[in-house]
């Protein structure tokens, strides 16, 4: 019998009735085999002695003897105080709404207990404890370690201990194993059937780290399994190396009529690229790269790929503003090599969109870039080879498939400017191919930041002005567009008139937000990307914009409310040319606005660091994988135990392990490999987590 197919309902374990049973489903828990599953969160070392006279020290955890009683208060809130002594001290148990525990606790009787405690009104006090008869030389709650798990107001830890220990005893003993006995053996794990007895009632703290570790391990070699087997499905044959592909001919005109070289990162993610379209297998890749790096370059080289082989690319950008700037240089680089670009968003007009929706379904149209609009229901490829998503968080699961969807299996590619961390490449992302662009283009600096508290913005103030009488320009962005979305903050409408009437009158300024409509916007980038305009007022719209070499300063105010990610793509903003730029990240501290630990965290990041692939990983460990990956549309991931962040050496194993089984390695025995069908029947429901 395996765990995942105990569906018995919870009333055929012994002493579990209709209460109890509508207390458990609070819970989520509904059948035999999910509260097995109900891993406990914690678990209380009950087997080293904590005297009284030690409760600042650690958790106290004693023998004691009750020494009297009495009681406080009046009426309704009147409340009984045990007084209890070991050897090292007194302690005084304020046992609220708990006075029953008069008759349970016998003056001069012994007892186990468990508490913290604290030192108040004069005495060593506790109102969370938990006291057990000592009888014999055995014990229900001591003397081992003891299981925590999360409660609901209906149901308390003694309860669901007992319930589960009735669990066990019941059916906990024919568990088969659901992990092949070779893995098990390979990776010194334990049976199921110990693992689950162990994981809640350990008898040692090794046991139960060997408990964790094979739970941790299963639950990861199925997600693995499922992951590593889209993949295999979708690329070529296991072993089989698909042969170098050479550049194109527009490929090669195009590098030449280019001012600068292409970095090493880029010429390698290329050869990817060129390799996949070749194969048979449609192409799933993601490009990790940092802001500036040439991913776009890149992709407009694939594109040239795509169109030579008589198909059609589409590039999806998740704004109007940076999905234009992509087809303004789409027709500035492509079109004198022949290829025929055009631009699609939701605000094309009419006339001209069924126009250009004609040419697009008729093959007129090689290379089309634009917005959610390219998956719109009335927007059709005659042969649509290659996808490209740019910014991919910012798109869900299901968006990133409905643009894929367009075409009969095309290549795929997506694009990262704020670089994967380790543990969702193998997750998430876990079934596509991964290209990497560390360099950066010849003469780039790494952008210098600052902090500054909001009390010194005047000096920031100063080092801007240098900077502007030198010739550059700069960003100022702010959490909010306006004064009424929060008062205690500040915000771009309001500061762009201080800016541009106190601080700043000599320079000519403009303010960008997602109020404005899609011209004024594009009106407003275009003129600061010419230098008509030299300061520009935002919120974090322009986190993803167009390129502007000359802006040498990014001042972003009330820096503590943005992300990571967000933060490090505004500072991608600056140094987008060969002069030294600069990042000022403004902050309040005080004591209306405390700064959080987590915000502390995050400024640090970015103070100490620019490179793209650290600040990933600290924001993977600040927010968790789903808001991330873009997975919250189609559900988390779905684990019970396990860890991504925390879990990622057993995660390789697992997936090395997958990796082995699925691909059928010559150093496993036949009767191994017939494991692989019975092992993906019981791989659980996991959420779609990769494309």
């Amino acid at each position: 019998m395996f765990l995942r197919e105990l569906s018995a309902s919870l009333d055929h374990i012994k002493g579990v009735g209709p209460e109890l049973k509508s207390a458990f489903t609070h819970l989520g828990v509904t059948s035999v085999g999910g509260l097995l599953c109900y891993y406990p969160r914690d678990w209380e070392d009950r087997n080293t002695i904590v005297p009284i006279g030690d409760f600042q020290r650690a958790t106290v955890c004693t023998q004691v003897r009750v020494i009297a009683h009495d009681w406080f208060g009046f009426g309704a809130m009147k409340t009984l105080k045990i007084h209890v002594e070991d050897t090292s001290g007194r302690g005084v148990l304020v046992c609220f709404k708990r006075p029953f525990l008069e008759n349970q606790l016998v003056v001069g009787n012994q007892y186990w207990l468990w508490g913290t405690f604290f030192y108040k009104y004069g005495e060593i006090q506790s109102t969370n404890f938990e006291v057990e008869a000592i009888q014999g030389g055995t014990s229900k709650n001591f003397a081992h370690l003891v299981p925590v798990y999360r409660l609901s107001a209906k149901l308390k830890a003694g309860t669901l201990r007992r319930c589960i220990k009735q669990a066990l005893d019941q059916y906990a003993g024919p568990l088969e194993n659901e992990l092949p006995d070779y893995l098990i053996e390979r990776r010194g794990l334990f049976s199921k059937s110990r693992a689950i007895r162990a994981i809640h009632f350990p008898t040692s703290v090794e046991e139960l780290n060997v408990a964790k570790q094979t739970l941790v391990y299963e639950e990861l070699f199925y997600l693995e399994m499922v992951i590593v087997q889209r993949m295999i499905e979708r690329r070529r044959a296991p072993g089989e190396q698909a042969p170098d592909a050479p550049m194109s001919s527009l490929q090669k005109r195009l590098i030449e009529r280019l001012p600068f070289s292409l970095t090493q990162g880029q010429v390698a993610a290329l050869a990817d690229i060129n390799r996949d379209i070749d194969s048979p297998y449609p192409m799933a890749r993601l490009i990790q790269g940092d802001v500036g790096s040439g991913k776009t370059l890149v992709s407009f080289l694939a594109a040239l790929r795509a169109a030579e082989t008589g198909g059609q690319a589409a590039l999806m950008a998740p704004t109007e503003l940076l999905a234009r700037q992509h087809a303004e240089n789409a027709a500035r680089l492509l079109e004198p090599l022949g290829l025929r670009p055009a631009f699609l968003t939701g605000n094309i007009k009419s006339s001209g969109r069924a126009q250009l929706l004609k040419n697009l379904a008729l093959g007129q149209i090689d290379f089309i870039i634009g917005t959610h609009a390219l998956f719109s229901r009335d927007v059709h490829y005659r042969n649509l080879r290659l996808v490209v998503i740019d910014e991919q968080h910012r798109f869900g699961v299901l968006q990133r498939q409905a643009i894929v969807e367009k075409g009969d299996q095309p290549d795929l590619l997506m694009m990262s400017a704020t670089p994967i961390p380790r543990t969702l490449a193998l997750t998430v992302f876990g079934d596509m191919d991964v290209s990497i662009i560390r360099d950066m283009p010849l003469g780039r600096k790494p952008v210098i930041t600052h902090l500054a508290l909001q009390s010194n913005e005047m000096r920031v103030y100063d080092f801007v002005r240098q900077q502007l009488a030198a010739g550059r320009q700069a960003y100022f962005v702010y959490p909010l567009i306006d004064a009424d979305e929060n008062k205690s903050l500040k915000d771009a409408e309001s500061m762009a008139l201080r800016l541009s009437e106190e601080i700043f009158p000599e320079y000519d300024m403009s303010l960008i937000h997602s109020k404005l409509n899609e011209e004024e916007k594009r009106i407003t980038m275009e003129n600061f990307r010419k230098g008509v305009i030299r300061m520009l007022v935002a919120t974090s719209v322009v986190e993803v914009g167009v390129d502007v070499p000359n802006a040498t300063c990014m001042v972003i105010e009330h820096a503590e409310r943005f992300g990571l990610s967000a933060l490090h793509q505004l500072r991608g903003r600056v140094g987008r040319g060969n002069e030294q730029s600069y990042c000022f990240l403004v902050y309040t501290d005080d004591e209306n606005n405390h700064l959080s630990d987590d915000s502390k965290d995050r400024l640090k990041v970015m103070k100490n660091s620019t490179d793209g692939f650290v600040i990933a990983e600290e924001d993977l460990r600040l927010r968790g994988p789903g808001q991330i990956a873009g997975i919250e549309q189609s559900g988390n991931i779905g684990l019970s135990i396990a860890d991504l962040i925390r879990d990622i050496h057993i995660l390789e194993h697992a997936r090395t392990d997958a990796f082995a089984m699925l691909e059928l390695d010559p150093e496993l025995s036949q009767s191994e490999h017939h494991c692989v069908a019975q092992v993906l029947k019981r791989a659980p429901p996991f959420a779609n987590v990769a494309l």
